[in-house]
């Protein structure tokens, strides 16, 4: 019984070492790779409501996007796995990390990865508060966002942050300064960790605001205007002190899955 025990600890050792060394082969160790991906379509989304700290659920359409996202996603490997501590970002996470070789990657909760936090605007139509801030440009706020792009060349996050931390009547919504400080120190803090087991691709679940900002901090200037769709992938890669940007708001992963969905 004995012997029966110790072979099967020692062929247990051997596959695992096995995995984890094809796992290594597959991890690009060239510095770190962060997969930025915005959580599923929501309610809130849905229905053109404000949704920063607020949260609403994944619909039936945002469960079937993060999954496709999942399955484009099977064959990139992570060494870490992280996500905002919000619902509809945990729940895409999870989605994710069910899908592929994940098994052994822990996912770490952080809420410094939240969302803008919108104040007293939670919760109520995206109008009320978008309008202003577009008419201040002399611009048409669109529902569906078709000129979120000429909107953003023409008004910068710390702008848009602040104009909106100062139309708040509640004044409970974040200025600029205090949104930029808990994304960079999330981020370093996510790359410093991945430094120190070798580096390689980590998955960072996070919204479309978080996203954008952290790009304009990290890799300024060249994204911008940038769509950051639902279950879209945005990479980032850091070596040597530096930030590159690789992908913005990538759809080819939620494409390539879909594909994978409809045989």
């Amino acid at each position: 019984m004995m012997i029966k025990q110790i072979l099967a600890v020692t062929t247990a050792l051997v596959m695992t070492l096995t995995s984890t060394a094809g796992f290594a082969q597959e991890t690009d160790k060239d510095g770190v790779h962060l997969y930025l991906i915005r959580h599923g379509k929501t309610m809130f989304n849905t229905t053109s409501q404000v949704q920063g700290w607020a949260d609403s659920p994944l619909t039936a359409v945002g469960v079937e996007g993060a999954k496709a996202a999942a399955l484009g996603l099977a064959e990139t490997p992570f060494v870490a796995a992280y996500t905002s501590d919000l619902g509809r970002a945990r729940h895409t996470a999870k989605i994710i990390l069910e899908q592929g070789d994940r098994g052994n990657l822990v996912l770490n909760d952080d809420e410094r990865l939240r969302e803008w936090n919108y104040g007293g605007y939670e919760g109520r139509d995206d109008v009320e508060m978008w309008k202003p801030l577009f008419e201040e440009l002399g611009m048409e706020f669109k529902p569906d966002w078709s000129n979120w792009g000429e909107f953003t060349a023409k008004m910068s996050d710390e702008d848009i942050a602040n104009a909106i931390a100062r139309n708040d009547k509640l004044q409970w919504a974040e200025t600029y300064d205090q949104i930029k400080t808990r994304y960079t120190q999330s981020i370093n803090d996510i790359v410093k960790a991945t430094e120190s087991i070798g580096g390689g691709n980590v998955m960072i679940v996070s919204h479309g605001g978080a996203i954008g900002s952290i790009l304009d901090i990290f890799t300024p200037g060249q994204a911008i205007g940038a769509d950051i769709g639902n279950s879209s992938v945005t990479v980032i890669h850091y070596k040597d002190g530096q930030y590159t940007l690789e992908k913005a708001g990538d759809l080819s992963y939620l494409e390539k899955g879909k594909a994978l969905l409809a045989k």
